[in-house]
């Protein structure tokens, strides 16, 4: 019997299935913002949560409530397109996928999570000696320790790791007895699934952090009082800092992490101090000058007080930065996090008008959304086919999520 041929609904509707089953890390995240966009480079505003102090005694104590929004952006439309022949169509449509929408699918699947991995020049905290591998439970355990020392909630919390790092954690888990159900999961299914609370899965895509150029001297605070408020600085969370003492025109990568001596971490909910420093990322790249000095913007924001304290003081000046890692390194940029740590948007785009052969399909559960498009080329004589997904990605909140490394 002659295949039925393949319709443009048929198509769009494999496509998104492709999409949805070679998708890692955009099943961990926050997907609620998909209704409330319509087109191409569309921005939504959304307020960040209000923070508050407790207050002793039985005298009223008012303060002042500002709300903050931050900006999220579908600007991510990404395509995958080939030539066939109207043969081609004839196929089943498990061939046809087999042929040429699955290998498209994990292309475009691929695309998206790199987005999110690549979120991690956002994430301040990094736990862990850069270098090292993850070989073992406690060095696992370091990122769900620093998300509970910073009251992340327990629920939702995942762990993307690299190949390396992740095959170091599950030959560890083999080591103990065979009688354990993690074990045998981890030996003979190559998974380790929840450990500590945490589901673990393996990103081909986990980035690479090459540091900057920054030398080994030590680059100092210029100028005391540097911080903020939440009111000048709560809807980026990110300040200028001004720095000096690097050597001449060395590079300071988006992504590098440092703390400043005396300035200390503090539990966002209690407001206080842990016993580490606070860790800063560089979210712009910068380039000292000839004479040292470089403008550095950092996340979090160096908030000394109130409702939205981020840090224990303000740095002194002269105060000494600390960079994590060997400059001109490259790091794998291992991941614990919290689902709200991280945002992906995703809408329908429009299907032309004209075209014959043009379908969308989108999961009423997951928002993604796939358009399929076909035409016919008169200059060489040739059909083309084009799948299409629009997508942004936003670090919503940073704080609930950690860099891991090893120890």
């Amino acid at each position: 019997m002659a295949n039925s041929l393949i319709t443009p609904t048929v198509i769009a509707r494999e496509a998104l299935m492709q999409l949805e089953n070679n998708l890692v890390i955009a099943k961990t995240v926050h997907r609620d913002y998909d209704r409330e966009f319509r087109k191409v480079g569309e921005s939504i505003q959304v307020r960040r949560p209000v923070q508050f102090t407790v207050t002793s005694g039985a005298a009223i104590s008012k303060q002042d409530v500002v709300e903050k929004n931050f900006s999220v952006t579908m600007d991510q439309q990404k395509h995958v397109a080939w030539e066939f022949s109207s043969k081609d169509l004839t196929q089943t449509i498990e061939e046809y996928s087999g042929r040429y929408i699955k290998p498209a699918m994990i292309q475009l699947a691929n695309d998206v999570d790199v987005a999110l991995l690549s979120l991690y020049t956002n994430v301040a905290d990094w736990v862990g000696t850069p270098g090292q591998a993850i070989n073992a439970f406690s060095d696992f355990a370091k990122g769900p320790e620093r998300l509970d020392m910073k009251s992340v909630p327990m629920d939702t919390r995942y762990a993307v790791l690299s190949p390396a790092d992740y095959w170091g954690l599950v030959t560890s888990q083999s080591a103990l007895s065979t009688s354990d159900r993690l074990v045998e999961t981890a030996y003979e299914r190559a998974r380790l699934g929840r450990i500590g609370g945490v589901d673990v899965l393996m990103g081909q895509n986990v980035r690479t952090h090459t540091a900057g150029t920054r030398d080994n001297t030590t680059p100092l605070v210029n100028g005391a009082a540097q911080n903020t408020t939440y009111a000048s600085s709560g809807g980026t969370m990110t300040q200028s800092l001004v720095t000096d003492g690097f050597d001449a025109s060395v590079t300071i990568a988006a992504g590098d992490v440092f703390t400043i001596a005396g300035v200390y971490a503090v539990n966002p909910v209690t407001k206080a101090t842990l016993d580490y420093l606070q860790p800063f990322t560089v979210t712009t790249a910068a380039t000292a000058t000839g004479g040292g000095a470089a403008t550095l913007t950092i996340y979090p924001a160096i908030i000394s007080s109130g409702a939205y304290q981020t840090v224990s003081a303000a740095p002194a000046d002269n105060a000494a930065l600390t960079f994590v890692g060997t400059a001109s390194t490259g790091y794998a940029q291992n991941m614990v996090y919290h689902k709200n740590a991280f945002a992906l948007v995703s809408a329908p785009l429009i299907v032309p008008q004209g075209a014959s052969f043009a379908a969308q399909e989108t999961d009423p559960k997951t928002g993604l959304s796939v358009r399929v498009v076909k035409d016919y080329d008169i200059d060489t004589d040739a059909e083309i086919i084009r799948l299409d997904i629009l997508y942004g990605v936003k670090a919503i909140d940073p704080r609930l999520a950690v860099r891991l490394s090893g120890t």
